[in-house]
């Protein structure tokens, strides 16, 4: 039994908000950008940004929402090696900003979580 699309429409929401933020401050994204990737950490940071803009887009239409929430669900995953990068990049910081950086690694889980789950969502 499909479940109703608001899981789809808070993911959407925050992928939206996270594009929008790797336009608005992009330094803080380019920083996370490993430097195994070819070609410039911006062009990653507006490439990802992008991507997160048309999952958002997909997830909050009904006839894409399935391939959409499925396609966020490897998102999340392809861009853990960025959290890895920024918590070994920030392992000499203070507690706080370490504490904030290693929190991030184990997030990835329910996120990929929460797309599967949209992904079941009302059509």
């Amino acid at each position: 039994m499909p479940r109703p699309a608001r899981p789809a429409l808070l993911l959407a929401g925050l992928l939206a908000a996270a594009g929008t933020a790797h336009f608005v401050v992009p330094r803080q994204f380019d920083a996370l950008v490993p430097e195994v990737l070819p070609g410039s950490p911006r062009a990653w940071t507006k490439a990802s940004g992008m991507a997160e803009l048309a999952l958002a887009a997909g997830l909050a239409i009904p006839a894409t929402r399935r391939a959409s929430a499925q396609a966020t669900a490897l998102f999340f995953a392809a861009v853990f090696p960025a959290n890895v990068k920024m918590a070994y990049d920030w392992r000499d910081r203070s507690t706080a900003a370490k504490t904030l950086a290693y929190a991030r690694l184990p997030l990835q889980v329910p996120l990929i979580l929460w797309a599967r789950k949209a992904a079941r969502t009302e059509q």
